[in-house]
């Protein structure tokens, strides 16, 4: 056994990295992505690690199986569904999605972002050794440049306390164990989703195996949420209700103290998000530049 930064916790190192064969369910929440859908679904298709099933849930009644077909995208282990709404939310989506999973083992994909190739080949042991994997992200734009990464570096065991000042932009790149935790996301939280989500799946697997190699593109689309006029104000707002459900102990910790770096970190955020004046000359004024010099001060 070895141990990681909080004295409560005690977890196996990553094994070795060898092919496994365990299958995963991928859930993908779908509005307006008739003009992404397609190189995010590709590159599900090209992992290099063939067991999945891709789980697509339309939330505007469009027909992505006929979409994607149009493009030369067909697969059997691609299942195609619906929210039974239109613009219900990403979390209702995510939900219906993952009630539909059949697998032990689940990931998170959105209709705009991209795995990279060797993402389920790499991360799956790790999930099935630890329960939890992350991995640094490329943010990108459409065309594939990469603007920044976050969370690159040397892998290693995360604490709940630790996680958010490595992985301090988004968190749907984690890959996890269902039968160790399986939460569904909170579908009034429209803002914050993520790590609303990880929280929950803290509160039973007490560590994160991080990669830092990006292995997730997350794409930064012109009108995206994060790129939204209102943005500030609505984040500000969920990390607000995020630290006082961490205060109230909404979220059950695996031991005393686990999520005290959580905290922390939206304090600190939410510092950063008061002072954060996007440049319009940039086509992509990041938050992740502004946010990380003042994670030093933890």
């Amino acid at each position: 056994m070895i141990w990681v930064q909080d004295a409560n916790v005690q977890v196996n190192p990553c094994p070795a990295m060898t092919q496994a064969a365990e299958p995963v369910s991928i859930v993908m929440p779908a509005y307006g992505a008739q003009a992404t859908i397609g190189w995010a679904v590709q590159s599900v298709l090209d992992q290099t690690y063939k067991a999945f099933e891709l789980i697509i849930v339309a939330d505007d009644d469009t027909d992505y199986e006929a979409v994607l077909g149009r493009e030369g995208i067909a697969d059997p282990r691609l299942v195609f569904t619906a929210s039974g709404a239109i613009a219900g939310g990403a979390s209702p989506a995510r939900n219906i999605g993952i009630g539909k999973s059949r697998y032990r083992y689940a990931a998170l994909l959105d209709a705009d972002d991209r795995f990279v190739p060797r993402k389920l080949e790499t991360m799956m042991p790790a999930v099935i050794a630890h329960g939890l994997a992350s991995s640094a992200l490329n943010i990108a734009l459409p065309d594939g440049k990469v603007l920044r990464r976050v969370g690159a570096g040397g892998d290693r065991l995360l604490t709940p306390s630790d996680y958010k000042f490595t992985n301090f932009s988004g968190d749907s790149m984690l890959v996890y164990d269902r039968r160790r935790a399986d939460p569904r996301f909170d579908p009034p939280m429209i803002w914050m989703a993520d790590l609303d989500f990880l929280l929950r799946l803290f509160e039973t697997i007490p560590a994160c195996y991080h990669f830092g190699t990006p292995l997730h593109d997350y794409v930064k689309m012109p009108l995206s949420q994060s790129n939204a006029p209102d943005v500030a104000e609505n984040m500000i707002a969920s990390k607000t209700l995020l630290r006082d459900r961490l205060a109230s102990g909404y979220y059950r910790e695996p031991y005393e103290g686990a999520f005290s770096g959580v905290d922390r970190f939206l304090e600190l955020s939410l510092a950063a998000e008061r002072g954060f004046a996007p440049d319009p000359a940039k086509p992509a004024s990041l938050f992740e530049d502004h946010i990380e010099p003042l994670l030093r001060q933890r």
